[in-house]
């Protein structure tokens, strides 16, 4: 019964593990350990959505095959969301850094402190590195679980 879930449930775990993640890799970069912040937020390392994307493509080559479909529907929304990750996203981000910089220099020359409390969020977009370290993370998750018996798909 649950090989028929098999794909939804690799795509949901990906997306939960990338999330995962983000919290330790979080700690890194920016020094502070937010849990809930890094857990639903967005951006960071890895990208959420290129490891659920990918992990949906690949999981549908392993159940369906690579001629069908379903492998042919995920592959182009999978390049249409890491490209989109990397692209319009990332570059939503880089606004957002740029207009809060500008917000904090006024603030302090009118003296408004008000003004550079209305940030907006930075954490949009992803790098290449991200999603590709998502795309990678997508790939093996849907690999790893074809050895959990409950989805019968044993590859050997």
């Amino acid at each position: 019964m649950m090989e028929n879930y098999f794909i939804i449930i690799c795509a949901a775990s990906a997306w939960f593990i990338a999330q995962f993640l983000k919290v330790f890799t979080g700690v890194f970069k920016y020094k502070k350990f937010s849990v809930l912040e890094m857990l639903f937020g967005t951006g960071g390392m890895p990208s959420s959505h290129s490891a659920s994307v990918c992990a949906l493509m690949s999981a549908c080559a392993i159940k369906e095959g690579f001629d069908s479909p379903a492998f042919a529907i995920s592959l182009v929304l999978a390049m249409i969301v890491m490209r989109d990750a990397m692209g319009m996203r990332r570059q939503v981000g880089e606004h957002a850094k740029a207009l809060n910089s500008i917000f904090k220099n006024l603030s302090d020359s009118i003296n408004d402190p008000e003004l550079a409390e209305k940030a907006f969020e930075e954490l949009a977009g992803h790098t290449p590195v991200q999603v590709a370290a998502g795309m990678l993370l997508g790939i093996i998750v849907p690999i790893g679980m074809m050895f959990i018996p409950i989805f019968g798909l044993y590859p050997l």
